[in-house]
């Protein structure tokens, strides 16, 4: 019996699918493939499914967590995207949590939260 296991991902909702297709572009995210309702997206080995989809209160309380190398670096380059000004979205200043990460918050246009973190000693 083999139970290998490939990956694992999430189906992120968004209520613009456009415009959170391009807030995630605008970030370096490719999009490889999409549709009307749904896109692949992933940045080095990491993806998501985004879709259009809204439901009250789903976005606001899904969260994504995107571990990272260099958080700082991350958050430099969130800042220099431009994202914040031209989406309208929350971005929080990096911070070391007790469970020995440091990382910082960002959410998306459909109000989904992301924390991109790195692990910490």
């Amino acid at each position: 019996m083999n139970l290998a296991t490939i990956e694992i991902k999430a189906f992120v909702p968004a209520r613009d699918l456009p415009r959170s297709l391009a807030f995630y572009t605008a970030l370096g995210f490719a999009v490889p493939w999409s549709s009307e309702d749904l896109a692949y997206v992933h940045h080095g080995n990491s993806s998501f499914l985004l879709q259009a989809f809204e439901a009250a209160g789903f976005a606001d309380n899904f969260m994504m967590h995107l571990q990272v190398e260099d958080v700082g670096a991350w958050h430099r380059h969130v800042v220099a995207s431009g994202v914040v000004e031209r989406f309208g979205v929350r971005l929080g200043d990096p911070e070391d949590r007790p469970w020995r990460m440091r990382d910082f918050t960002l959410t998306d246009p459909g109000g989904v939260l992301w924390r991109i973190a790195q692990n910490i000693d």
